[in-house]
């Protein structure tokens, strides 16, 4: 099964439109983010929709070149590291993203403002992916 570079290209354009809101976002000082919980309703979503955006394209590579099992939502971005696609170091500091993911969607109650802050001024770590994921395909001529 080849990859399906119009699935991978809609979901970078969906990913770019989440970290166009949260680098707008991250320029909010902590004290302002902390006291708006609407600002902080926005970064939350936006972040959940951006991992699901990176999830989604590495389940589709792996699934599509057979590279693996994924039991977990981290084993996507451990996979795309040991296959080479994303730098192994980059991959496994991304890999929380995994994590933080599931506070999102399941432990939604113990959501920690100061992470949610903190994790806005990393946000260029989601457009290293898609460089990465990009540079992949191109070398591949998927692209």
């Amino acid at each position: 099964m080849a990859i399906d570079s119009q699935v991978v290209k809609a979901r970078l354009r969906r990913l770019e439109k989440c970290l166009k809101k949260l680098t707008a976002l991250a320029a909010t000082k902590y004290e302002d983010f902390a006291a708006d919980e609407n600002l902080q309703d926005r970064a939350e979503r936006n972040f959940q929709i951006a991992i699901e955006c990176c999830l989604d394209i590495g389940t589709h590579i792996i699934a599509a070149l057979n590279l693996g099992d994924i039991l977990a939502y981290a084993d996507v971005f451990r996979i795309l590291g040991e296959k080479e696609i994303l730098p192994r170091d980059f991959a496994e500091k991304i890999e929380k993203m995994a994590g933080f993911r599931n506070v999102l969607v399941h432990d939604y109650l113990e959501i920690d403002t100061k992470k949610v802050h903190h994790y806005l001024q990393q946000v260029d770590d989601f457009r290293k992916f898609a460089g990465h994921v990009l540079d992949f395909l191109e070398k591949r001529g998927e692209i």
